[in-house]
């Protein structure tokens, strides 16, 4: 049983190590970012999967895109402060109008009291939408 459980965890930490794929100048290229340790992957595209959690790589246009931001708070979050940190994960959906084939665009996360949120940037740091916390928990 370790041997299947060994493999699995092997590929896929080799498919994080791959190479990120060229951009394509007719498309808009959105990086993500997370703070320190904490980790921010790309889920949905409008509602489908992606296949590299990464980055997006989207058409110009309206899109949705969520994410999976994971983060961990010391205490546990709970009335005794001196507990064991615990992980939280946050779904997080942003939606943004406008984008533009050829541009790159950057999400960043951070935790902010026990919800993750999310920002959208231009590559001049301009802010264009905030995400919207679709969940949080310890799971």
């Amino acid at each position: 049983m370790r041997q299947p459980l060994m493999l699995a965890s092997l590929l896929m930490l080799g498919a994080c190590a791959s190479p990120l794929p060229a951009v394509d100048p007719n498309m808009a290229w959105v990086d993500l970012k997370g703070e320190g340790i904490d980790l921010l992957m790309a889920e949905r595209l409008d509602r489908k999967r992606v296949n590299d959690g990464r980055y997006f790589q989207v058409t110009p246009g309206a899109h949705e895109l969520e994410m999976r931001f994971s983060f961990e708070i010391s205490g546990g979050g709970g009335a005794s402060l001196m507990s064991e940190p615990q992980q939280l994960t946050c779904d997080i959906r942003i939606r943004y109008d406008d984008f533009k084939a050829g541009e790159r665009y950057s999400i960043e996360a951070r935790p902010v009291t026990m919800r993750g949120h999310a920002t959208l940037y231009d590559a001049e740091r301009n802010v264009l939408a905030r995400g919207k916390n679709l969940r949080c928990g310890s799971f």
